[in-house]
């Protein structure tokens, strides 16, 4: 009896182990203007892929769904679309929010109520500030051109001051959802609202990626490795420093000094902003670093730290490191890098090697895209201008 008893046992765990679910996903209520018409859910279960056949929801169905064979304890992601990212759900007022989540342990049946379509309300979400400065700036060390934003502040016309400058990646992301382009839907930074509503004021400078994603890539590498064959990050960095920079100080009333020149970014934004701030310490004093992708850098990033030479200058500058605890991402070689692991150890290099001033905000449960830094940037902008 006792042996027979082991082998059940043995049996019965790996089933616990691998269990699986069903998820009934039922819409109870959606805006009336749109009564009775079908829409699709999307989400981490499908890989975010929009409009899927599969995955229509039908009034003669009331609207009801299962999700099969979901593994226990996974994070389901999801949100509602009408066939497109610019058809997803939104709040009642025409803001995009982030995805909806539960973890799965068991059978689940999930009952929503979608407030509003965002397609229903204005595309541009942009504030009064927020101007296209030019929408083909040459960038001569890239031999392109490209769209570049500013954000002036609400007093910028009828004031004398000048303003401190914060520079940033990925401008298509950081004001407007209608020309956002997140991997789960077009999800805007809502950088011109924070500094609006904030006391103290700066001019931001939002520089475009290529539409080409591949050359976005290559764009914010400094060096090559072994899974990529072009960096032109250096000579990005360069048309910022000794292009972009001049024509903004010309142009507008700056404070162009070291300690009000800005440059903030996210992922493989957050990774060229830390080469930023390395080389060009006597430009930038401050420096945003968001969710950088060290993992994909082959640790380049810390021979730049250990061949650096500039002491004195890195010493009198200020980093702010941001990471969520949950931010898991797949490494070129196999397996999974944790940001805030990464962040840990490229900040005890830093702090080591230089001692500048440095800030590290680790979110429990922060994940990886433009919500999580959304949330991410009003702390960050009061670090940045807090002793100005």
């Amino acid at each position: 009896m006792m042996k027979h008893f082991f082998l059940i046992v043995l049996v019965a765990v790996p089933v616990s182990l691998f269990a699986q679910h069903t998820v009934t996903i039922e819409v109870i209520g959606q805006p009336v203007a749109h009564q009775e018409e079908a829409f699709f859910i999307t989400g981490s279960f499908n890989r975010w892929s929009v409009a899927e056949p599969a995955m229509k929801m039908l009034a003669d169905k009331n609207y009801r769904i299962e999700i099969k064979n979901v593994r226990d304890s996974f994070l389901l992601e999801y949100k509602f679309n009408r066939g497109s990212w610019q058809t997803l759900e939104s709040t009642k007022e025409g803001r995009l929010v982030a995805p909806r989540s539960a973890i799965i342990t068991k059978d689940t049946t999930i009952a929503c109520v979608i407030e509003g379509w965002r397609d229903d309300f204005p595309a541009s979400t942009a504030s009064a500030q927020v101007h296209v400065m030019d929408t083909a700036f040459f960038i001569p060390q890239l031999n392109r051109y490209r769209r570049v934003w500013i954000y002036l502040p609400a007093d910028y016309k009828t004031s004398n001051k000048k303003y401190p400058v914060l520079y940033m990646h990925d401008g298509q992301d950081l004001f407007d959802e209608a020309t956002s382009e997140g991997r789960i839907g077009p999800l805007e930074w809502g950088v011109d609202e924070v500094i609006d509503a904030s006391p103290r004021k700066c001019i931001v400078v939002g520089i475009d990626h290529d539409p080409d994603k591949k050359i976005r890539i290559e764009e914010y590498f400094v060096n090559t490795n072994p899974d990529q064959a072009k960096a032109d990050g250096a000579k990005y960095l360069d048309f910022i420093v000794n292009t972009l920079k001049p024509h903004i100080d010309k142009q507008y009333r700056t404070q162009p000094d070291k300690r009000h020149t800005f440059l903030a970014g996210s992922s493989m934004g957050g990774l060229i902003t830390f080469y930023g701030g390395l080389l060009y310490p006597d430009v930038f004093g401050s420096l945003g670093v968001l969710s950088p992708s060290i993992w994909l850098d082959h640790e380049n990033i810390y021979k730049q730290l250990n061949d650096l030479k500039q002491k004195k200058s890195i010493q009198k500058q200020r980093y702010y490191f941001y990471a969520g605890d949950n931010e898991n991402r797949a490494k070129p070689t196999g397996g999974f890098v944790q940001m805030h692991v990464d962040v840990n150890a490229a900040t005890a290099v830093l702090q080591k090697n230089f001692n500048p001033q440095i800030k590290k905000t680790i979110t429990p449960g922060g994940r990886h895209g433009a919500w999580h830094w959304r949330i991410a940037f009003p702390a960050f902008y009061e670090w940045l201008t807090k002793d100005l």
